[in-house]
């Protein structure tokens, strides 16, 4: 058996979710039968993180095993991304790897972005592809908020109450904010994440951006474990899978 890495970006908006599920369209169940009919086998599509209904991807990772070398893996990229872009999946590039990888446990950093379009007009252009917040957001106070969510802590707070995840403990490596031309970037960086831990973060530093929450009440929050305290989450359609470091 030979393994490959694929590196994918698809827009999200309609489908339901990266995980295949009994009834609707999702990521892995089209790639899994676009790679299959293409190769004349059945495969087994393992993805690096299980987005949400509506979360977009930049570079999600994925791996797959086929009986055949792939030899010429250009004329491959060609032909699958010819069944694929009209359903807005491309695949970027694709990598023989050992049968040690995996694109899930093998990766040491996952990295997600979120994106914020804070201005009165709605999009046009970036439409459910950020969140529309029209009040003005204090950045100073959301930075200092944001250094709050840095190292080794307990997410509880964060965490939807149907994750699987064993342990709500993660060390969250970095968080930056970055603003241009109405456009707010929240980037953070973490081996893993608990389930709608990204846009739960989000929906509180919100809430500290628009001085609803004291930087105070943000660490209590946190600190609390308990989700009914946690801001509503942020949508999905700002949520960005940018990078699966490994």
């Amino acid at each position: 058996m030979f393994r490959y890495q694929i590196l994918i970006e698809y827009e999200g908006t309609n489908f339901r979710g990266w995980q295949i599920q009994k009834k609707g369209k999702t990521v892995q169940g089209l790639l899994q039968e676009k790679i299959s009919k293409l190769l004349n086998e059945k495969t087994i599509i393992y993805g690096a993180g299980r987005l949400d209904v509506g979360v977009h991807a930049k570079e999600q990772s994925a791996h797959f095993d086929c009986k055949n070398k792939i030899i010429k893996i250009d004329r491959f990229l060609k032909s699958i991304n010819h069944f694929l872009n009209k359903d807005g999946i491309a695949i970027l590039k694709i990598t023989k790897r050992g049968n040690d990888f995996h694109a899930r446990f093998s990766a040491k950093m996952r990295v997600y972005n979120y994106v914020i379009i804070n201005r009165i007009s709605g999009p046009v252009l970036d439409k459910n592809r950020g969140w529309h917040i029209i009040k003005d957001l204090d950045l100073k106070l959301m930075k200092g908020a944001a250094r709050k969510l840095i190292g080794t802590k307990d997410f509880s707070t964060f965490r939807k109450s149907s994750c699987r995840a064993k342990s709500p403990i993660k060390t969250m490596k970095s968080v930056k904010i970055r603003s241009t031309k109405n456009k707010i970037e929240i980037e953070f960086r973490s081996q893993s994440f608990l389930q709608q831990q990204v846009r739960s973060m989000v929906g509180c530093l919100k809430y500290v951006g628009e001085e609803k929450w004291t930087l105070k009440r943000f660490v209590n929050v946190m600190q609390s474990k308990k989700r009914e305290l946690c801001a509503p989450p942020a949508p999905p359609q700002g949520l960005y899978l940018t990078k699966v470091i490994y």
